[in-house]
């Protein structure tokens, strides 16, 4: 892993810092002896995810940091110029729960330790303010810091790994290792035969060409059944069926219980089926909402990216 080297005295403002990578992030610079800000929500304890704003200060605090909680909604430019304020003040100067739920049991499994966003992290605080606006992947930039070993942040050393669902691409490296497993990739790239037809909404049309890419393999590598309620505009009831052969979509109600249900406007369910609005950052904004098996949902990421050129 990446050494502590000195971020003493510097101040770090981190959003998200109660709980997870957040607070990893948090505990790697104040074992320097940073100034932490833990800019996050959580002021009350959460039934399912540990950890508040004020226990992640302690817990700061004990590895020779210095820590300022603050409750900031970082939608909320104000709560934001607030919390640096707060900051200025004080200091002069400016595997998670969450995963958990989103994966269901046994995801861990597949993912590393909240150690290497930390460390990548690290790494990004020690460069010139030039470096500002660049896109960071972790393992990249680890990387070019000369770590070879990646083992050392796994959860599982030599599982395969679940793709990152905030990138675009399907790594080809490790779709190439699932596959060595045995494992089933989740989607196979074929050419997708559309049939002519008039548009007669966009919604409708999404439908249309999701059903004409539907294959046995995509049904094999998804079992699931998705139901879509959607509001406004040629709005309704829809599903789409990843467990009959070959696969179905339709309007109204799936004839055996949905396993995902996703609620959205219309216009937002075309923009995500297109690649205008990665689902991810839908759910997270709060334009989606997900009920039931999340690992599932996120499985479904890979058929939108296949019909983003076709919408």
């Amino acid at each position: 892993m990446l050494p502590n080297t000195g971020l003493a005295g510097c101040t770090v403002f981190i959003t998200g810092a109660s709980r997870g990578i957040g607070k990893a992030i948090a505990l790697k610079a104040a074992k320097d002896g940073a100034n932490i800000v833990i800019a996050a929500k959580t002021a009350q304890p959460h039934p399912k995810l540990l950890g508040t704003i004020y226990t992640a200060a302690e817990e700061i605090e004990a590895v020779g940091g210095k820590a300022l909680p603050c409750i900031v909604d970082v939608r909320d430019e104000q709560q934001i110029s607030a919390a640096v304020e707060k900051a200025i003040k004080k200091f002069g100067a400016i595997h998670t729960a969450a995963m958990d739920m989103l994966g269901g049991p046994g995801i861990e499994s597949q993912c590393r330790k909240v150690d290497i966003i930390a460390d990548a992290a690290y790494s990004i605080f020690q460069k010139p303010k030039s470096f500002t606006g660049n896109f960071v992947i972790d393992e990249n930039i680890l990387k070019e810091e000369g770590i070879e070993n990646f083992d050392v942040y796994a959860i599982k050393p030599g599982h395969p790994l679940q793709p990152d669902f905030f990138l675009d691409e399907y790594p080809e490296a490790v779709s190439k290792k699932v596959e060595s497993t045995g494992a089933v990739p989740e989607f196979k790239e074929e050419k997708l035969q559309l049939q002519p037809k008039p548009r007669s909404g966009a919604v409708e049309e999404t439908f249309r060409i999701v059903k004409d890419s539907l294959s046995d393999d995509v049904v094999k590598a998804t079992q699931a059944i998705y139901l879509f309620e959607l509001s406004g505009e040629d709005g309704g009831t829809w599903f789409l069926d990843l467990k009959s052969k070959g696969g179905n979509v339709g309007y109204g109600e799936p004839s055996d219980q949905a396993d995902v249900v996703m609620s959205m406007t219309t216009d937002d369910f075309v923009k995500m089926f297109s690649g205008k609005l990665k689902p991810t950052m839908a759910f997270m904004s709060g334009k989606l909402k997900i009920k039931g098996n999340m690992a599932l949902a996120i499985k479904l990421e890979k058929l939108m990216n296949q019909m983003n050129a076709r919408l």
